[in-house]
């Protein structure tokens, strides 16, 4: 065995993604795992460079964890012949200038998502890493999921047969502040820092949609702001001017209707955090984070409806448990190693600069119907 070391520029680290998922579960868990074999004689080391704006916090987690290099001049590690890959997990509103600065100087590129502000930022930079001829790759850790993946089994399968409808619904309660520390940043909640939940879930939901049902057609959205003030790390009240929960309707190009509910201000009853719910003519499922559950046409019960008298049924117990019928490792780094093989390895890979440039589209033009009332067209984007 050959080992490949493959310096890779995080920025982004100090954040709560960018830690837990892309260094901690993911790269550290390759190095832990002793490297990603290619399957060609060849494994490959991934060394972080950590970057960030705060020296102090990168050093802290560089011991942490045993690593050697931190730097706080993203223009310099982009310089460096040695660093092969930028990754970025900042702020949205950070992140456009930074993988201009990366793709400029020929470096391959992974990013968190939204990958711009904008659809005409989005679109620049894939155009502009096309143009470079630098590999580009966009996280949709959503897919990765277990109960997603069984999900799209049971698509695969032919289990639904024609899909008639999704339901989604996601969401927690984020505590204002006050009495009780937010456990999102303060950001996440001001429009004029890049904040909102349509910016931040509509790309997640397009490309769900996208992979397991088709594209999205046409949208339309009411979003909105719950709460109106909220409290931000050092205790100090704010105006949230940014939306915190939105209310989406999108037509697939199957013909299939999906319905979306996005909140931070929505207590939960259902057993995850999300749930999706798939209604076919021959069956139905209901997948969330890890587990998915199915009922086929021919074991469908037939309720009736009576309000006079208690329910006799436990609805739930009628569906069945979809198995495993494998391991799932961590989503996030499931996808890091399909990208690291696409760059090395030139292995096939389709979740790029492009495929986020619809997920921005569809935040715009959802962010459009909420404030013009009514039902928009998503055409379909190209280079």
């Amino acid at each position: 065995m050959t080992r490949k070391t493959v310096r890779i520029a995080m920025n982004g680290v100090t954040g709560r993604m960018g830690y837990r998922q892309h260094l901690v579960r993911s790269i550290l868990a390759l190095r832990e795992a002793g490297g990603l074999d290619l399957g060609d004689g060849t494994v490959l080391w991934p060394e972080p460079v950590l970057l960030g704006r705060r020296e102090h916090a990168l050093r802290e987690i560089a011991d942490r964890h045993g690593l050697d290099h931190v730097s706080t001049d993203v223009d310099a590690v982009l310089a460096d012949p040695v660093v092969d890959i930028y990754f970025d997990s900042q702020v949205t509103s950070a992140r456009e200038e930074s993988i201009k600065k990366a793709i400029a100087a020929g470096k391959h590129v992974y990013t968190e998502k939204p990958t711009a502000t904008g659809l005409a930022g989005a679109l620049e930079l894939a155009r502009l890493a096309q143009e470079k001829g630098v590999k580009h790759g966009v996280v949709q850790d959503k897919i990765f999921l277990p109960g997603l993946l069984k999900l799209k089994r049971l698509i695969d399968g032919g289990f639904f047969g024609r899909v008639l409808s999704v339901r989604g619904e996601f969401g927690y309660w984020v505590f204002e502040g006050d009495w009780q520390p937010a456990q999102r940043p303060s950001w996440n909640y001001r429009a004029e820092d890049g904040g909102g939940i349509v910016v931040d879930m509509f790309p997640h939901w397009e490309y769900v949609l996208h992979e397991l049902f088709g594209r999205v057609k046409s949208v339309q959205a009411l979003a909105t702001t719950h709460i109106p003030q909220r409290w931000d790390e050092q205790g100090k009240p704010y105006d949230a001017t940014a939306d915190d929960a939105a209310y989406g309707i999108f037509e697939l190009e199957s013909g299939a209707v999906a319905q979306i509910n996005s909140s931070w201000a929505v207590r939960v009853n259902r057993d995850e955090l999300v749930e999706f719910q798939v209604d076919g003519t021959e069956g139905s499922a209901v997948a969330g984070l890890r587990t998915c559950r199915a009922q086929h046409r021919s074991a469908t019960p037939k309720p009736v409806w009576n309000p006079d008298i208690p329910a006799t049924e436990v609805f739930r117990d009628q569906w069945q448990e979809v198995p495993d019928n494998g391991d799932f490792d961590n989503g996030f780094k499931a996808q890091w190693e399909l990208f690291l093989k696409h760059v090395y390895a030139d292995a096939p890979y389709h979740w790029d600069l492009l495929a986020g440039a619809r997920g921005v589209q569809l935040a715009e033009l959802g962010l459009k119907s909420s404030a013009e009332g009514r039902r928009i067209e998503v055409p379909e984007i190209s280079l």
